[in-house]
């Protein structure tokens, strides 16, 4: 099974409802993909949370005797049908009400899982974006330590002005920059040195404003992306993790 097919089949997975064949498929997909064993992860804790932490009400006996109590007094039969009347009633609004909870939360943890499983898959693009330029021997279509020579490279070729800086003086010098293809729009890559480390810079424009930098490691990259001024970025390296946020903390001065 593909890993797409895996994150579309883990909801039916987490509630037991898919048959032998496919759910050891799916297990034995989970035991070798690190990927979709966090996204996994992430849905069962939720499950989990949604059956042990949302409270159960059951409606006290005392309840039922007030509502007896403030019926105007009446034949048994009658009050019978009262009664029975206002049950049915209220019923149908406690089943309306549950119907309406379980349709927000349904949504919300769509929403939850939706983003999740979108920044998860585009990690593993902006990895493989990586990897590929350093096998193809293509990691720069300007070379050149001058930010004033890459940047302007870009100009025409993208619908925006990426950000270039010179870190040199921090420790990770400007090695060029190329176009690239990322989150199904073009993006700047630009290429920075730590020693004999090569570190994918990638941006592109986005609506948010500003984010916390979130970490992750994938094939044994380590990744760093944030958003400031709303710019995404992605850093990606087999440079060690503390050494990758040092990176950008000197990049957002």
């Amino acid at each position: 099974m593909s890993c797409q097919e895996i994150r579309v089949s883990l909801d039916a997975y987490i509630d037991g409802e898919l048959d032998v064949t496919t759910t050891l498929q799916l297990e034995s997909h989970l035991s070798e993909c690190d990927s979709c064993r966090r996204i996994y992860e992430r849905y069962r804790q939720l499950h989990d949370s949604v059956r042990n932490e949302i409270r159960y009400f059951a409606a006290p006996k005392r309840l039922e005797d007030r509502i007896r109590g403030s019926v105007r007094p009446a034949g048994r039969d009658q009050n019978r049908s009262i009664w029975g009347i206002w049950f049915l009633g209220w019923r149908g609004w406690a089943i309306a009400g549950s119907v309406i909870v379980l349709a927000v939360f349904g949504t919300l943890l769509f929403q939850m899982t939706g983003r999740t499983a979108a920044s998860e898959m585009l990690a593993e693009e902006v990895v493989s974006s990586h990897i590929r330029s350093l096998m193809a021997n293509h990691l720069s279509d300007v070379i050149s330590t001058d930010q004033h020579t890459v940047k302007p490279w870009f100009s025409g070729k993208l619908d925006f002005a990426p950000v270039v800086k010179d870190l040199s003086s921090k420790g990770f010098p400007l090695a060029g920059g190329r176009l690239d293809y990322i989150d199904s729009r073009p993006a700047a890559a630009l290429v920075y040195k730590r020693h004999q480390h090569t570190i994918n810079l990638f941006l592109w424009p986005t609506s948010e404003s500003n984010s916390n930098p979130y970490k992750a490691t994938i094939k044994g990259f380590n990744i760093l992306h944030w958003t400031q001024s709303h710019m995404a970025y992605w850093a990606v390296s087999d440079l060690n993790a503390e050494e990758l946020i040092e990176f950008a903390h000197d990049l957002e001065m």
